[in-house]
């Protein structure tokens, strides 16, 4: 079917997954968190309490942390789930996970760099 279409009418076909930056560099988009969260390696799973404020686009500290995968390292990419395990977003550990358990409650564990609440704040701009 793809070759009877025109070049030049297609758009746009299927998820998209990110966008490459001016510097070369791959941005990910929150749309392809569906298809990436069943093979994440490292997770970290957030408190009720904590998921709103992610939601809004704010990092994880501490206190709202309720579990995060072994061997997580610090700065490693991480799929941040609720306790439900209902993926949320994507983001980048802060600390390793021994840093984690013994950190004080106000620090940040995980900074957010995508989130599903980004389905609303920017709509226009996800494709």
């Amino acid at each position: 079917m793809g070759s009877m279409m025109n070049p030049d009418n297609i758009i746009s076909i299927g998820t998209c997954f990110g966008k490459f930056t001016k510097s070369g560099k791959f941005r990910i988009h929150i749309t392809s968190l569906d298809y990436l969260a069943p093979y994440a390696q490292h997770k970290m799973w957030i408190k009720p309490a904590a998921e709103q404020q992610f939601l809004y686009g704010h990092n994880v500290l501490k206190s709202g942390l309720g579990r995060i995968t072994e061997s997580t390292t610090q700065y490693q990419g991480v799929i941040v789930f609720s306790m439900s395990d209902v993926p949320l977003g994507f983001g980048v550990a802060a600390k390793n996970t021994t840093e984690c358990k013994h950190t004080d409650p106000l620090s940040v564990v995980c900074f957010n760099q995508a989130d599903i609440g980004e389905f609303i704040r920017c709509e226009d701009d996800l494709i």
